[in-house]
């Protein structure tokens, strides 16, 4: 009875098991599913038609099932990723020969499978993977020669332990942690950083987006393949796919992948996210396979996904470009647009003359032509009472402002934009290549829109990246674009993600612009004393009306003000025809002075000190230097394009302006031309001329000089005017090189009489000094550029670096000339007092008087508008003694000293008060 019942058994279970395979077949591996099963496609067609084979008498273990993949989410069975991984890696791509039947009442095809062509020589994979220990053979039934084969295999496997027979290996461990999701895709992108990550893709979606594990963590991710897209399948009205619409190229794309990527190794590099996917380019042995799709036309560049990549991004541009000129697939009716340009349009290298407000510069070329050259797919800042839509283009264009309305100061970051192009580019070599030419539309004509590049370096690109432009948007089929345009879309995204200039979150404010051009009625009262006061001011030449009259900005005061050359009278230069006023013809060589002002100045960094205004208050008149250090009205009277004003006769630059303009007259330049020189009379000097002349042999030779030390003895420090920005630049320098080079504390060891640097106490700034006086950890020292002096510990001392110890003292002393100082401590201070009133940190005249052998020479100072001679006036206020001199030449400035002190001593002023105080000096007092 149980005989008959186990027969039975048997007899059933033998009628479940898969028959013997009749049909004989070959095909490429396609796609492992798991230890047992594999997809394979036939050898022709595109997409060719493909066999799911599940292999005969044998059970793998089951490959875990991610969520919401028809059914709940399981976990691997031991070992069931190694068997599976086992066939993958014999078998995905490979030519195999199959063998299999369709048992009845099965939806499934069983089989074997031989590696090659012929199955008499070829491996058996199913007998491979058993030997191996990777699956389970059925036992059940009658068991076939196939079968009884198998069986065999495995006892020898069990027996020597091999795969999941293995007793050294533990279930556990052979078992994969699935990340199927992740509530963070952006920080699983920041913890690759970029960098490649081994991968196997395991589904393509479409050609553009796949499935893959990220090894050997197992994150099964979806991604979207970085900057294309092919054509995929149309979505119905429920969002679901809809087969029934066949997409021009969607099923070729999707066998080109499939048939290089799918369950092949790869390299998958995260460059961002889109919603719950990933974005990131792909790497297979043979390259970047988004350069593959868009070489063969089955993929478009997509300018969004561009931004994110890191680097390849002009690969995929030349490889779309490629399949356009050969019109593949998707391009096969494509049709150019981008018109042919003459090589000296397209590529030329100049100097940069002119900044626009942030989207154009004019370029000198070497034959002396200006171009005007607009920036490819950037815009400038704009007007934010504009309406724009998303691809960028105004809709609604902002209403019309005032006639005074100035976009480069009122539209918030213009300023910021064309003063980075300003101090990047202005008398700079730059290289420009053409893109695309930019039709004429409204009032504006074409536009020439170029790379422009400096030292290698894209600008347009550079100001993206800082904020100060944004990228123009365009459809996805115009070409009409920069050439490196995927560039600048990637510096915008990083401009955005950090918050820069024109994507900053706080409110963009204007910048406040105080226009003296429009309002003179502050210049006299607001501004004018300041800059009279001031030695230099900095400022930008924003517009050259003529060879002598310029706006200028100062930006310190946020003014912008008119300003004309001292000291010269320019030639008036032609005007054209504007607002409905007739052209102006020019005097001779007006038009030479503008050019030679506006290549030397307009858009620079400029020195100006201003003397004054003109007689209506609206312009002020002063001294330019160049940003190289000329005097520009000396500059112009050199070449002979101006003259020398009567008004500079008082000027302490007289005469340089009359020695340059006798050089112009000699040299017959420009103005100068057909000047002929008067020869001047001789004149008879009689013998009483020349006696007098021997006798009155003082010397007058005032110089401009900044006052910045007096001593209580009466001795004082002053700097030359001339030498005041030798001495900034020497100061910023040093200034820089301690900043970036920090000396060690308590290093250096002084010395007296030592040239060291200083770290003076009041703004931790270092300078130039000299060690008077060493007393244990303290020193004294004289700062030898200004006169003052400290007493510091050591440890604020340092090595004075030796390229600035070349350099003479800027500051010198002198003693105050013909005065002494009176005897009482209380009269003293007053005395010094008063002088230091009169002169400290003043700009006053010096003359050396009498230069004394060993000590400080003598020398006068006197006002510069006034003439009014500051030792003789504290004299004549009863401060200070006249000084007895025996010097000949001095005999007249020391009668009048005595003449001020007799006056000062008859009226009772201050030492005076009480009576003569030289009496004191009488034998009986001593």
């Amino acid at each position: 009875m149980a005989t008959a019942a186990n027969s039975a058994t048997a007899a059933g279970a033998a009628k479940d098991a898969p028959p013997a395979p009749t049909k004989s077949l070959s095909g490429i591996v396609k796609q492992v599913l798991s230890g047992d099963t594999v997809v394979i496609r036939a050898t022709k067609g595109a997409p060719p038609p493909e066999k799911q084979i599940t292999f005969s008498h044998v059970l793998a273990p089951k490959l875990a099932r991610r969520p919401g993949a028809g059914g709940d989410e399981t976990k691997d069975e031991p070992w069931a990723w190694e068997s599976r991984e086992f066939l993958r890696k014999k078998l995905i791509g490979v030519e195999v020969t199959f063998t299999f039947d369709k048992p009845a009442n099965s939806n499934r095809e069983y089989g074997f499978v031989w590696i090659g062509k012929d199955k008499e020589t070829g491996e058996n994979v199913v007998e491979s993977i058993v030997r191996e220990g990777l699956v389970s053979v059925r036992r059940e039934g009658r068991p076939t020669a196939e079968q009884q084969t198998l069986i065999e295999l495995e006892d020898q496997a069990r027996a020597a332990g091999r795969g999941k027979w293995s007793s050294n290996a533990s279930a556990a461990d052979k078992v994969r942690n699935i990340k199927w999701s992740h509530e963070n895709p952006a920080h699983l992108v920041d913890i690759y950083g970029g960098n490649p990550v081994k991968a196997i893709i395991e589904h393509v979606r479409d050609g553009s987006t796949v499935r893959a594990f990220l090894l050997p963590d197992f994150h099964y991710i979806t991604l979207m393949i970085s900057g294309i897209r092919c054509p995929g399948v149309k979505l119905d009205a429920d969002g679901k796919p809809d087969l029934s619409v066949k997409v021009p190229f969607a099923d070729e794309a999707r066998y080109y992948v499939e048939t290089r990527l799918l369950q092949r190794d790869v390299e998958i590099r995260l460059e961002s996210v889109n919603n719950s996917n990933f974005i990131g380019t792909i790497l297979y042995p043979k390259g970047n396979i988004a350069e593959s799709l868009l070489r063969e036309g089955l993929a478009k560049c997509v300018d969004w996904s561009m931004a994110v990549m890191k680097t390849g991004t002009d690969k995929l541009r030349a490889a779309e470009r490629f399949a356009k000129e050969k019109r593949l697939r998707q391009w096969q009716d494509y049709q150019a647009k981008t018109p042919a340009f003459n090589s000296k349009e397209k590529d030329f290298s100049g100097t940069v003359v002119e900044v626009f407000n942030g989207d154009a510069i004019n370029v000198r070329l070497s034959n002396g032509q200006v171009k005007k050259v607009f920036f490819s797919s950037i815009r400038p800042p704009r007007d934010q009472r504009a309406v724009v839509g998303t691809d960028g283009e105004e809709i609604v264009k902002a209403p019309p402002r005032g006639k005074n309305y100035r976009p480069l100061y009122e539209i918030p970051h213009m300023f910021d934009a064309r003063e980075f192009l300003r101090k990047k580019l202005i008398n700079k070599n730059v290289q420009c290549t053409l893109d695309y030419i930019s039709p004429p539309r409204e009032n504006f004509p074409e536009k020439y829109c170029y790379t422009v590049s400096i030292g290698g370096q894209n600008v347009a690109e550079a100001m993206v990246a800082k904020g100060l432009a944004t990228c123009v948007r365009y459809r996805q089929d115009d070409d009409q674009r920069s050439s490196a345009y995927d560039q600048l879309i990637a510096a915008e995204q990083q401009a955005i993600k950090g918050l820069k200039g024109l994507h900053a979150k706080k409110d963009n404010a204007t910048l406040r612009v105080n226009d003296l051009t429009v309002d003179h009625s502050r210049i006299k009262i607001q501004y004018l004393p300041s800059w009279q006061r001031a030695l230099r001011t900095e400022a930008i030449v924003e517009f050259v009306a003529s060879g002598s009259r310029l706006r200028i900005f100062v930006q310190r005061d946020s003014c912008l003000v008119t300003f004309l050359l001292a000291g010269i009278s320019c030639p008036r230069s032609s005007r054209p025809a504007l607002n409905g006023v007739p052209a102006q013809e020019g005097e001779p060589f007006g038009d030479e002075a503008l050019t030679f002002t506006r290549e030397r100045v307009l858009q620079r960094d400029v020195s100006v000190h201003i003397d004054t205004t003109d007689k209506a208050g609206s312009s002020v008149i002063g001294w330019l230097w160049t940003d190289s250090g000329a005097n520009l009205s000396v500059a112009l009277v050199e070449e002979g394009l101006a003259e020398v004003h009567f008004s500079a006769e008082k000027s302490e630059y007289y005469r340089q302006l009359k020695s340059a303009e006798d050089r112009a007259k000699a040299a017959k330049k420009n103005i100068w031309t057909n000047y002929v020189e008067e020869v001047p009379k001789e004149k008879t000097v009689t013998e009483e001329e020349k006696e007098d002349k021997v006798v009155a042999d003082r010397k007058v030779n005032y110089e401009n000089v900044i006052v910045t030390e007096i001593t209580e003895t009466l001795t004082f420090f002053a700097q030359s005017v001339e030498s005041g920005s030798k001495l900034e630049s020497l100061m910023s320098k040093l200034h820089a090189d301690f900043q970036s080079n920090p000396p060690i504390a308590g290093s250096y060891t002084p010395k007296r009489g030592d040239l060291v640097a200083a770290q003076f106490t009041l703004d931790n700034q270092w300078y130039r000094a000299k060690v008077e006086r060493v007393q244990g950890s303290n020193a004294t020292v004289l700062y030898i550029d200004y006169g003052n002096k400290e007493t510091l510990p050591t440890n604020r001392l340092a090595a004075l670096p030796p390229a600035f110890s070349s350099e003479k003292p800027y500051a010198t002393e002198y003693a105050l000339a013909l005065v002494a100082l009176p005897t009482d401590n209380e009269d003293k201070e007053e005395a010094l007092r008063a002088f230091s009133e009169d002169v400290l940190n003043h700009k006053v005249q010096l003359n050396v008087e009498l230069k004394v052998t060993g000590s400080p020479h003598l020398a006068t100072l006197r006002d510069p508008t006034t003439k009014v001679d500051f030792g003789k006036q504290l004299v004549a206020e009863g401060l200070v003694l006249a000084e007895k001199r025996g010097e000949r030449k001095l005999k007249e400035l020391v009668d009048q000293y005595k003449a001020a002190q007799e006056a000062a001593r008859v009226a009772h002023l201050a030492i005076w008060k009480y009576g003569d105080i030289t009496q004191d000096d009488a034998p009986e007092f001593r």
